[in-house]
């Protein structure tokens, strides 16, 4: 792309996300004696994130003063979105991100394949678009270290931004995908008072219990298998009472679930884990082949009663 073009483009993109930046960021007004290391501790807990302030509200750029007393900034943050029904990281990229060619990129910051659509009900992280003039002597490494911690990171900042592998030059302007800006306790309250957090997006806390549920399940498999049924129930029970669960991961608990409860002869339970398994998982197939005559009677008694 020439590089004119290249710059324009960069431009638009920093327009377009005008917008979803200040819905990605909630705002502070600076207190006597407050400096931005002292506000990036106690809003982060990570005093080296005040470069990131710095940056967001413009005090990198020639003619930018200091930080004073009553002067507003911006407090940049990740957002969350809940997945719904079909949607895709491509689809995703471009409401959240700018483009769709980013989910990629998406996925990765949620530990996914992007080749592997996200699952319904999963909490995902949306990186926080950070505007970066770029200054002389900066190139993609030292700005992927600068913000990413890592010089091998420099792709993320050529493909974000769709380089194509040429230099930065300086007034480039770049989009830099922050995924690490951790909010503590104040940082949430502060975020909660800006309008940022609300209990519909759950902050981030189900995302949280997805992962641990993704650790704990091969272990409730391995209870199963082994026919430790009390032990598979109060672990499954437990994981279900983490947080919002994915779609995936309910039809994987209650599947697990419906055969322990069943090999203790709890039939009711047995037959309200299969309801909750097949709601999950509309497409499951009650196989004889691979379920006992016991499970799937407790699917069918599920399905007389409407569970």
């Amino acid at each position: 792309m020439p590089r004119l073009l290249r710059l324009f483009s960069s431009v638009v993109v920093v327009a377009a996300f005008a917008s979803a930046r200040a819905a990605a960021a909630f705002p502070h007004v600076v207190a006597p004696g407050e400096s931005l290391a002292t506000i990036a501790e106690r809003v982060y807990g990570k005093v080296e994130l005040e470069q990131v302030l710095v940056v967001a509200n413009g005090l990198d750029l020639p003619g930018a003063g200091s930080v004073v007393p009553g002067m507003r900034v911006e407090i940049p943050a990740v957002g969350w979105h809940r997945v719904g029904p079909s949607e895709t990281w491509e689809a995703l990229a471009a409401a959240h991100l700018g483009d769709a060619r980013r989910g990629e990129l998406l996925a990765r910051a949620n530990d996914a394949l992007s080749w592997v659509p996200p699952a319904p009900g999963r909490e995902l992280l949306i990186p926080y678009n950070l505007r970066y003039v770029v200054k002389q002597g900066d190139s993609t490494m030292t700005i992927a270290y600068r913000f990413l911690g890592k010089r091998d990171d420099a792709w993320i900042i050529d493909r974000y931004n769709d380089l194509g592998g040429d230099p930065v030059r300086r007034d480039d302007v770049l989009l830099v995908p922050l995924v690490d800006l951790p909010l503590t306790d104040e940082g949430r309250e502060r975020a909660r008072a800006g309008g940022l957090l609300t209990k519909n997006e759950g902050e981030g806390l189900d995302h949280d219990a997805q992962e641990r549920v993704d650790l704990e399940l091969p272990e409730l498999a391995s209870e199963v298998r082994a026919g430790r049924w009390i032990e598979a129930i109060t672990r499954g029970n437990q994981l279900l009472g983490y947080g919002d669960l994915a779609a995936p991961q309910l039809a994987r608990l209650h599947r697990m679930l419906l055969e322990a409860y069943a090999a203790l002869g709890s039939s009711a339970l047995a037959e309200r884990s299969c309801g909750e398994w097949l709601r999950a998982d509309p497409d499951a197939e009650l196989d004889p082949v691979w379920l006992s005559p016991k499970l799937l009677k407790a699917c069918a008694d599920a399905a007389s009663l409407g569970r």
